[in-house]
């Protein structure tokens, strides 16, 4: 019998450089579950950097800096999914139709 391929999806809002506490706290594991069977998505939440981020032109800019840093730090797009959360309008439904159901955060 196979063991079940575990899936694995995580972000970080664009909201500045990454610190040490981004990349311990999460970068780093990152990587670790890119070398193993699970199947990693890692997002840029664009969506949530809304809250801080108001200027179009800098959300832009801020995503484009947060997908150099997650290459630069050795996330591989050939073993991790990387993508910007907006590419994906269905997060946003979802979002929308989870929040009717539940009414507890």
């Amino acid at each position: 019998m196979s063991k079940k391929n575990e899936v694995i999806l995580s972000g970080i809002r664009p909201t500045g450089r990454l610190h040490y506490g981004n990349y311990f706290g999460a970068v780093h594991h990152f990587l670790r579950l890119q070398e193993s069977d699970a199947t990693c998505y890692y997002f840029i939440a664009d969506y949530h950097a809304l809250t801080t981020i108001t200027e179009r032109k800098e959300v832009y800019k801020q995503t484009l800096d947060m997908l150099r840093t997650y290459v630069a730090c050795g996330l591989d797009p050939a073993r991790s999914i990387v993508y910007r959360q907006s590419d994906l309008p269905s997060t946003a439904e979802l979002s929308l139709l989870l929040g009717m159901i539940t009414n507890i955060g």
